[in-house]
């Protein structure tokens, strides 16, 4: 009877285990059912990889490796599965995806406007807008980057713009100082970052508007790279609310500068949104409030985000490196040594001279990689590296990794601005603003912000961090998890 009765119970048990065997492999195959197989012959050409579980895909692991002290171990993980080939098969932000890795897949990706079109997530969509630069036809971006680009990036603006700046600098660290308080030094950046760039599109606003501007955009970026889970209590339904919240606020802004233009009030200066409020093309059409909204959106999240965070990732570089921040100061005195007396501020070709402070910037950059990728969608079958990527599916273009490969840049966790003497990446090696068509409009402004900054801080201040132990976080940018709380103080 005993042992009839041990027999059942085993019987069960392995009934339970074969049942559950049996459930993983098909909760581990559905997504290759579902995608993979309606492209005949064509998956057997797909990269290696693995679309993981059912609607949640690879996602899991993403979130776990990010989450983590080591994000890097998410990519590492299809490497030692797969193989060092640079392209992947997964299942991400809720689409089949191929991720590319290596710099001439990433380039023939972010180059090849006939193959790939942008790819961004819907959820991403929804919270940057159906009519921002993510969501818009190649015809219309190049309409739009056309109008807004020359007015962000070109030489007359960048020199117009440099008086406000560091204005702004000398303002905003003479004020951190005096205030001998702790305050966390990355906030306080992306509200000097946000003002400069609500100062070129907007003139200027309320105190009240940028402070409510500035939180809700901080809600709507930890949706970003969040699931899109619209319930209370994820951060992607709180994003969507602080994009309705913005679009209301920025609703409000065109409305009083149509009813001024309407009303011949005179205006000091004409900015970014009298250029788009000014914008029609050759037949005549003018942009409409839905249209100006997502670009003003847009625009002011990107300007300031990472601006704000690389100048911060500078300082904590130069101040942990004190050999690399004396060569950096050094030059900064030089360029202020050999000023003309009757000179006031800095110009636009001293900023050109900061030969050295530029490299800090470019391994700055490098280092933090502030945006860990970009999304396409393939117009078409594309065949690269002789794999096949199938028309519709995303490919996220993985800069971590390219800024991380030892083969392209040795001791590629290294803080070493000299590794950039005398070297000219490779197209597709070094990309913080992306490439190709949609390369980021703003790209030289940013990089004249941080340099600015970095030249007034290097000349007369320094920084004590409270916290050097604080925790990193990954998503949805690199940062301490303090926000690097520190004490700015002036030099004697």
């Amino acid at each position: 009877m005993a042992l009839e009765y041990l027999g059942s119970f085993w019987a069960v048990i392995m009934s339970i285990f074969g049942g559950l065997v049996l459930v993983k492999w098909v909760l581990k195959n559905v997504n290759w059912w579902v995608y993979e197989t309606k492209l005949g012959e064509k998956q057997y050409s797909l990269p290696p990889g693995d679309l993981g579980w059912p609607y949640i895909g690879n996602m899991w692991s993403f979130l776990r490796a990010f989450k983590s002290t080591d994000p890097d171990s998410f990519m590492s993980s299809f490497v030692s599965r797969f193989g060092r080939t640079g392209i992947y098969k997964a299942f991400m932000f809720g689409n089949p995806s191929i991720i590319v890795t290596l710099p001439e897949t990433c380039k023939r990706v972010l180059t090849d406007d006939d193959a790939f079109k942008p790819g961004w997530p819907v959820s991403t969509v929804e919270l940057m807008g159906k009519k921002s630069f993510i969501g818009i036809s190649y015809e219309e971006h190049k309409r739009l980057r056309r109008l807004t680009a020359a007015p962000v990036n070109g030489h007359e603006a960048l020199s117009m713009y440099i008086p406000f700046i560091e204005e702004t600098v000398v303002t905003s660290l003479e004020k951190w100082s005096q205030s001998n308080e702790q305050l966390e030094f990355l906030t306080e950046l992306r509200r000097f970052t946000f003002r400069i760039i609500i100062y070129i599109f907007l003139s200027a606003v309320d105190d009240k508007v940028m402070a409510a501007l500035e939180k809700e955009y901080t809600a709507l970026n930890y949706g970003v790279r969040a699931m899109a889970i619209n319930l209370p209590g994820f951060a992607y339904h709180r994003a969507l609310k602080a994009r309705r919240k913005l679009v209301s606020i920025f609703q409000s802004i065109v409305d009083v500068r149509r009813k001024q233009r309407t009303s011949n009030v005179p205006v000091k200066k004409k900015d970014m949104m009298d250029g788009l409020l000014d914008a029609e093309d050759e037949n005549g059409r003018k942009l409409t409030d839905e249209e100006i909204i997502d670009v003003l959106l847009m625009y002011l999240n990107a300007g300031h985000e990472s601006s704000g965070h690389t100048i911060m990732w500078a300082v904590k570089f130069l101040q942990e490196n004190p050999d690399i921040l004396q060569k950096a100061k050094a030059e900064q005195e030089e360029i202020v040594k050999k000023r003309p007396p009757t000179q006031k501020g800095l110009t636009l070709k001293e900023y050109r001279e900061m030969e050295f402070l530029s490299k800090v910037i470019d391994e700055t950059l490098r280092v933090v990689t502030f945006s860990l990728t970009v999304f396409r969608e393939a117009k078409t079958d594309v065949n690269i590296s002789g794999y096949t990527i199938p028309k519709g599916w995303k490919v996220l273009v993985w800069f971590r990794s390219v800024h991380f490969d030892p083969e392209i840049y040795p001791n590629p966790r290294e803080f070493n601005p000299s590794r950039w003497d005398n070297y000219v990446p490779k197209a597709g090696s070094f990309l913080p603003f992306g490439a190709g068509s949609r390369l980021c409009p703003g790209n030289d402004l940013a990089k004249l912000e941080i340099g600015i900054f970095l030249h007034h801080f290097l000349l007369n201040y320094r920084l004590e961090r409270v916290n050097p132990k604080s925790p990193m976080l990954h998503l949805p940018h690199p940062r301490p998890a303090d926000n690097y709380l520190a004490r700015i103080m002036k030099c004697p």
